[in-house]
């Protein structure tokens, strides 16, 4: 039998709620992805609830709440203790999205799902890995081998290569085959034939995207068209994630063209965005790597873009033409929400979407077609207790803390009394009894007689001994031929001890915080929410743009045919994506789609049989091994046999090996071997496809990358008149491969 391999959706399959998925690779339980929405709707975690405290490892792919957004609950409530592995700028980023949801709720709501403390303790036991970084399991994972890959969409985003005994299990959601601004493509389709691929619907019915160029230049004259008319632009963001798409926009716009119309980044860990982007250009795309090594310019210092954390700072701001880039990107919390409220009545004014709103959001119902002329919103705002209710709430902490220092003292009280009625431990009558405890100065009657009695019982002198003696101790220290022998383990500070340390001391890892949002975090003032309902009427224009940085339907449909799995799950995705997707897959990629419902659990395991062999010595020193890459190759004829203690071995042939036809392994791009030809001296050009060599020979790709089932499966041939021509091209072609 073949790996086996189950998977059960928890969340996110057949609609677009948040994505978390248990893969079972023979009995050890990966989490993918737990996320939440903007909601917190506690009922979607119900079925992680059940499994939680089976999972043995967690894996995040993005930064943002759908994936990682009931981390902290579940680590807190549901028992998930199992270690998680994400890449540095899912773990960073992540963290201040937590942040910034935490802060947008608590100051409109008695939020008490989860803390900030809740939030560090969780991201606390990330892993952080890097690209293409493999990572052993150990233990109960014993031989499964995680790796994460560049998945676009948002900085830091994974595809997830899980591989046990030669099988992959790929999982691919949100991913972005475009290079963009700040990041590269998708790797997506360096893998081929993986033996199972889990990916998502969300955009399968989407139409072909227009060209990058044409979106971002819509985008820049939608809004300047609304600025040059003296109105005000609100583009609800992310935290952490799409944003940084949109600040490389406007910024490098803004530089080329010298315009002054003020842009605001405002999020409660704005700054602390930007900083950890400066920090991360080695994530991002070679345009922004290359800029960097050349001419030390960082594309993230932003010169035209005020960070804001607090909204009365952009009320101090003078009134006039303006750009504002706010959370939250549902409008159902956070600073966004409160300026939709006050712009939304001005013809003047924009809300500019750049993705598509949560399901029962505010943004989602505002991309409706037609849009609503009214809305009714709940504002909400956190304010200072005064009065009667001040004086109610001092009186209240008082009463609690006298309880729990009464509470205090009389455990105190009861140790004391234990340690006092204890007899002395027997044995040696010099060694000190330490059960007998110090004496409260808060106890009554204890002043005088406890002192006698750990005096008496803790020195008992020996007949032979002139007075009482305190134990003593000699501590013997090693030295060799150099001096004292150190031992380096005393010395080491292990890494979550300082990330410990360091956000005790600064509050957020790696000290960058705002002092602002530092001041909110520890701001102890008494205070109440006050909520009441408004109608909302909505004059202003409402315009939604696509930069969520997913592929669009067709080139889904065309990587999948170039990755060719074995097999194919679908998540995440309105149900009629679903199925449009299924069925377009299982005409075209493979025969074995699989579309889950809740808690479903399906066998995805191979077909195919692996077994574990040993190469006995005999063998090993008769092979020739030849490099490739990573790897060393070589062509084995050989006996399997198996040993007294069950295993496989080979052994070399008791008769003449079999002749076999060569075999070449390797690939060739024609781009390449144009190069390499031209390198030798001989003329090359590319016509009609093909590489035309000399005067008479000609070589050219054929096959069907796309044939269903087929993989990645071309032949190379070479086509011209026997001639020394021929076979000197042909000898330079294979001397691009490896023979075996």
């Amino acid at each position: 039998m073949g790996t086996s391999v189950q998977v059960k959706p928890l969340c996110g399959v057949y609609n677009e709620n948040p994505l978390s998925y248990l893969v079972s690779i023979d009995g050890f339980n990966i989490l993918i992805d737990c996320g939440w929405n903007d909601h917190f709707d506690a009922s979607l975690l119900q079925p992680l609830a059940r499994v939680a405290s089976t999972v043995d490892a967690v894996l995040l792919s993005h930064p943002d709440t759908l994936h990682l957004g009931a981390l902290p609950y579940a680590v807190k409530e549901l028992g998930l203790c199992a270690p998680v592995y994400a890449t540095e700028p899912v773990y960073r980023l992540g963290l201040l999205t937590m942040y910034d949801h935490y802060l947008s709720r608590k100051q409109v709501s008695e939020f008490d799902l989860f803390t900030l403390d809740d939030i560090d303790s969780a991201f606390q036991n990330i892993t952080r890995l890097t690209y293409s970084q493999n990572y052993y399991m150990s233990g109960k994972g014993e031989g499964i081998v995680v790796a994460p890959h560049l998945a676009g969409h948002l900085l830091g985003g994974t595809v997830w290569k899980i591989t046990k005994d030669g099988e992959d299990v790929i999982y691919a959601v949100d991913f972005n085959h475009r290079k963009e601004r700040h990041l590269n493509g998708t790797v997506l389709e360096s893998f081929v034939r993986p033996a199972v691929l889990i990916t998502d619907a969300y955009n399968a019915l989407l139409s072909n995207q227009p060209p990058r160029r044409q979106r971002d230049q819509e985008f820049l004259d939608a809004i300047l068209r609304i600025l040059r008319a003296d109105g005000k632009i609100l583009v609800p963001v992310d935290t952490a994630g799409r944003v940084l798409e949109l600040l490389l926009i406007l910024e490098q716009y803004w530089e080329q063209h010298n315009l002054t119309f003020p842009i605001f980044f405002l999020t409660y860990v704005s700054s602390s965005t930007v900083d950890y982007a400066k920090s991360f250009l080695e994530w991002m795309s070679d345009s922004i790597a290359k800029s960097f090594e050349h001419t030390r310019d960082n594309a993230f210092l932003l010169k035209h873009v005020t960070l804001l954390i607090n909204k009365s700072e952009l009320e101090n701001v003078p009134d006039g033409p303006k750009i504002v880039l706010a959370s939250m990107a549902s409008l159902e919390a956070g600073f966004s929400h409160d300026i939709f409220v006050e712009w939304a009545a001005d013809v003047k004014n924009l809300v500019l979407f750049t993705e598509r709103g949560q399901f029962a959001t505010l943004a989602r119902m505002l991309q409706s077609d037609p849009p609503p002329k009214a809305v009714k919103v709940i504002m909400s705002k956190r304010v200072p207790l005064v009065g009667e209710e001040l004086a109610a709430y001092e009186e209240e902490q008082d009463q609690k803390r006298q309880e729990e220092a009464l509470k205090a003292a009389l455990i105190k009280e009861e140790e004391s009394k234990v340690s006092l009625s204890a007899e002395p431990a027997g044995g040696d009558p010099m060694v000190v009894d330490t059960s007998i405890a110090n004496p409260s100065s808060t106890s009554v009657g204890l002043q005088h007689g406890a002192f006698r009695d750990v005096l008496i019982d803790g020195f008992v002198p020996l007949p032979s001994a002139a007075a009482p003696m305190f134990p003593f101790y000699e501590n013997s220290v090693e030295w060799d031929d150099f001096g004292e022998v150190i031992n380096p383990d005393d010395y080491i500070i292990k890494d979550e001890d300082m990330d410990l340390a360091s956000m005790r001391a600064d509050g957020d890892l790696n000290g960058k915080l705002d002092e602002g949002f530092a001041s909110l975090i520890f701001d102890t003032t008494p205070s109440k929410v006050v909520s009441f309902e408004q109608t909302v009427y909505v004059k202003c224009s409402l315009v939604f743009m696509d930069f969520e940085g997913r592929s669009d339907g067709s080139s889904i449909k065309k990587i999948l045919a170039h990755v060719s799995p074995l097999k194919l799950v679908l998540v995440h995705g309105s149900a009629e994506a679903t199925e449009h997707l299924k069925q377009h897959c299982l005409k075209n990629v493979c025969p074995h789609v699989y579309a889950p419902q809740i808690e479903e659990s399906i066998d995805v395991t191979s077909d195919l049989c692996a077994y574990k062999v040993q190469l006995s010595e005999k063998l090993m020193s008769n092979i020739l091994f030849k490099k490739l890459g990573d790897y060393e190759i070589a062509w084995i004829d050989a006996e399997v046999e198996k040993t007294e203690s069950g295993t496989l071995s080979l052994l070399p042939l008791s008769t003449p090996a079999p002749t076999h036809k060569t075999v070449l392994v390797g690939d060739i791009k024609m781009a390449d071997f144009k190069q390499f030809l031209a390198s030798k001296g001989i003329q090359v050009e590319f016509a009609s496809g093909a590489l035309r060599c000399g005067d008479y020979v000609t070589l050219r790709k054929v096959g069907d990358s796309n044939q269903k089932g087929g993989g990645n499966i071309q032949h190379i041939i070479l086509e011209g008149p026997l001639s020394e021509e021929y076979y000197k091209i042909r000898d330079h072609l294979y001397s691009q491969f490896y023979s075996l």
